[in-house]
């Protein structure tokens, strides 16, 4: 699989995502500037997290307008798949490429530390591999992080099986103690109607690694990598 890795003025987790995708992982990455026109043959883009443009006005509201973004609407709308992490959830969302928004967290502060996060169905590609009763550990680092969706919306994308992961306990208990920022639903990660379009607001590349005692991240990469190869077999066989 060959990845493409977003780099704009902010961004802070692109290089820890390359690293974990071309040397843990082993897959083909080539990063693309914020200013680039042109995508290249890549099968997946990946819009890691940080503060692009120092998140300013909304976070995410001024990267939505990069020259790289037209070229990555035009991908993902021709059914190429994207996955936005953090700050890149937050620009999907600005893009109108994800339903909702990411809203500034209830107690105002940033909050860095682990989570649990639960898959909430196992019918898309970054979810088919996982356990959808297992909870992963996985960092979060976010200052706007609250999912937020009118309730019509939120019945619509439940309704769609669009919701990626829901914030729960170690245990995998969904309850609103273990909701870290808000979010309605517990929402950590949504993805599009036609499920090639991915957000969550959990950092997986900072959960890939063995020396950092943590690996549950990497099943997310491994379930999208695995079930795309799959796919892309079955199309040339």
């Amino acid at each position: 699989m060959k990845f493409g890795v977003v780099i704009f003025p902010g961004s802070n987790c692109d290089m820890d995502t390359v690293y974990v995708l071309r040397d843990v992982l082993e897959q083909d990455v080539t990063e693309l500037w914020h200013k680039d026109t042109s995508i290249g043959d890549v099968d997946v883009i990946v819009l890691p997290g940080g503060f692009s443009y120092g998140d300013y006005l909304r976070s995410g509201a001024i990267a939505r307008y990069s020259p790289i973004m037209s070229e990555v609407i035009r991908f993902a709308k021709r059914g190429g798949y994207v996955l936005g992490i953090c700050n890149g959830f937050q620009i999907l969302c600005e893009a109108g490429l994800l339903p909702g928004a990411l809203l500034p967290n209830t107690d105002q502060k940033f909050i860095c530390k682990n989570v649990y996060i639960v898959p909430d169905n196992t019918k898309t590609p970054l979810t088919a591999r996982l356990e959808k009763d297992k909870p992963l550990k996985i960092p979060i680092a976010h200052g706007e992080g609250r999912y937020y969706a009118p309730k019509e919306e939120i019945a619509r994308i439940r309704q769609n099986d669009q919701i990626l992961f829901r914030y729960c306990g170690k245990d995998g208990v969904i309850s609103e103690e273990y909701n870290p920022n808000g979010s309605m639903d517990n929402i950590a990660g949504v993805c599009n109607e036609t499920k090639n379009v991915f957000g969550m607001m959990p950092h997986p590349e900072r959960a890939s690694d063995d020396l950092l005692g943590n690996t549950d991240g990497r099943l997310i990469f491994e379930s999208l990598i695995e079930t795309l190869r799959e796919k892309k077999f079955s199309v040339y066989n």
